[in-house]
Formats: structure tokens, sequence, C-alpha cells
């Protein structure tokens, strides 16, 4: 029996052909995928990823593409989507399922006044993306809120507790562990009046709103911050003090030095007034942003001495790019 009607066999689980990526991605790139399937219910998705296991078949399990280059040739065998969007608020706790967005849960959690999570306003993706990628922003990060994991690691459905998670600076165990699926989290947070969370995120809206306009196609910054302990003698040395925050140097610093703002290749551009912005003007390819990140990696290279690392994550290019 192909793939297609044995996933079709699954109960609550919706499985089409030949589905162009690019409506699932930020950027508005990508080909399309053999087979797209997904599902709200755990038990479907189980077996969802058990069948297509024993298949044999090319898996990839996304969310929302806010962090996604995906090739232009798509990918070659089954993506996969977990897409339980329920929020619930009791006490000082939210639980959220991981296809919810982080903003409905940051809404969810001003709503409920509770503190932790608001300065992630307009931060795109989904809960379980950023939970994965430890997603944060003005000095705070998702692990100092979240209590617990609801994952499936292959075999069956485990929950790990904050240390078991092991978060570090936009990292979390789930990043080396491609084939664990995050299924839910739980997040305690701390009760603060409500119009004050309400005014600093809507303040925090109106930032992030003129850097990243919500039309623009682009994943945000495209690589990450440096942490500023961790780079060489020679190069601490030339960081203006006033450029370190909470011990981190933006890589927009770097960049800018290098030349960055404002650099294009095809229809794919650097932002004139950030240099860790790179977006896609409406014609350009996969390609062309990979491309655009190999030079711009190599200029930073040729003159700090250390390589920039990417915030995405890479889909159908086989071993040809690492995600990180």
């Amino acid at each position: 029996m192909p793939l297609s009607d044995r996933l079709r066999s699954i109960p609550n689980l919706t499985v089409l052909e030949n589905v162009p990526l690019a409506a699932y991605t930020r950027f508005g790139l990508g080909g399309p995928a053999a087979l797209l399937a997904e599902t709200s219910d755990e038990v479907a998705f189980a077996a969802a990823r058990q069948i297509i296991a024993t298949s044999g078949a090319p898996l990839e399990v996304i969310g929302e593409g806010s962090n996604l280059i995906v090739a232009d040739s798509g990918f070659p065998g089954v993506v996969l989507r977990y897409i339980a969007t329920t929020i619930t608020a009791e006490g000082n706790t939210i639980h959220a399922g991981s296809g919810a967005t982080l903003q409905a849960l940051v809404d969810a959690s001003i709503h409920a006044g509770l503190a932790g999570l608001h300065t992630m306003t307009r931060i795109p993706g989904l809960v379980g993306a950023a939970v994965y990628g430890n997603a944060g922003a003005y000095g705070h990060s998702i692990q100092e809120s979240v209590t617990e994991v609801r994952f499936f690691d292959g075999a069956t459905i485990r929950t790990f507790t904050n240390p078991e998670c092991e978060f570090r600076y936009r990292e979390s165990v789930f990043k080396r562990h491609k084939d664990w699926t995050i299924l839910s989290a739980r997040f305690t947070l701390q009760p603060a009046p409500q119009h004050d969370l309400a005014q600093k995120a809507e303040e925090i809206r109106a930032i992030r709103d003129e850097k990243y306009p919500p039309t623009m196609k682009c994943a945000g910054s495209i690589f990450k911050n440096l942490l500023f302990h961790r780079l060489p003698a020679d190069v601490q040395a030339q960081v203006p003090a006033s450029k370190v925050r909470e011990g981190k140097v933006p890589s927009a610093h770097f960049l800018e030095a290098v030349g960055a703002k404002g650099f294009t290749i095809g229809g794919i551009r650097n932002a004139d007034y950030h240099a860790n912005l790179i977006y896609n003007t409406g014609t350009g390819t996969a390609a062309e942003v990979c491309q655009m990140v190999d030079e711009l990696k190599r200029r930073v290279r040729e003159r700090f001495g250390f390589d920039l690392e990417e915030e995405v994550q890479y889909v159908g290019f086989g071993n040809t790019r690492q995600s990180y």
C-alpha cells in the first residue's frame, strides 16, 4: 500500500500531496513536499511518525516555518505538522499546545495578568518552535518560564522538567534530538498588573513592527548573537563596551562592519537599516538566501576570524547545509 494511503488510514490526520512549502515559511520560499500531513491529535501524530519511520521515507517535522529556509526543489519525503492550539490558564500556570502561536500564548498570559512572556510580543512562530530554540528578546528567554515539556521521542510520549530540557542561549536538548517533537509545554509565571503588561507589550509591538514589518518575507534575525566571552581575545578588544548587552554582542555589529547593509543577491536583500535582517523582496529564491548567508559568513570570517551561526533551520538541502 502506498505511504499516502497508509497515512490516510489514520483517523484525524490530514494528508495532501505535492504541497508548495513556500506557503508554510515566513520567507515565502520553497518547492513542494511530496506529502504534507498534519494533525492536532497526539495519537494520530505518533501513529504517523511510526508509519513514516517504517517506510524509510524522509521526514521533516515543521511548525509555522518562521525560521525555515526550504530548498527551491522542495522536500522529497513527508512534512509532518502537529497543530494542537489549545491554551489554558489556571492560577500562575499556563498550558499550551505546541501548535499555538507564540503570540497567542503571550496574549493569554497578559490577559491572565501573568508576567514573564510579555517581552516576546511579536516574535513569530509557534510555541513548540519557541521552546525548541529557546526563543527570547529584551534580555529574557522562554526557558525562564517553562516548567515542563511534553514530547514524542519516536517511540513514546515523555515529559521533561525545565532542567532536563538543557536550555542554553537559543538552544535546548530538543535541538540535539531532532527526532523528538514537542507536543505541549507548561509555563509558570508571576502575577503582575494586566495594564502594565499590556502597555509594555504594546511598546515592544511598535518597535518590532517597525524593524520587522508583519508583511516582510523574512525570518527575523538571520544569525545568532555572539556570547562575548567566547569571542577571540583580539575580537573582544575591538568591541565597544556599549555593544555588549547581557553578555552578548549583536551579530549586526560585525555584519555592519563588513558592509552587509543593503547587500543584494537577486531577489534577496539585506535591510538598509539592520545588518542582521535578510528578506525576500518577492522574487527571491532559497538558493539566493543561501548564497547571501554564505557570503556574509565569509566576510565576517575573513575580517574577524570566527564563524557566525545561523538561527534558521534548513529543509530539503540534504547534507549540503547544516541546521543548528
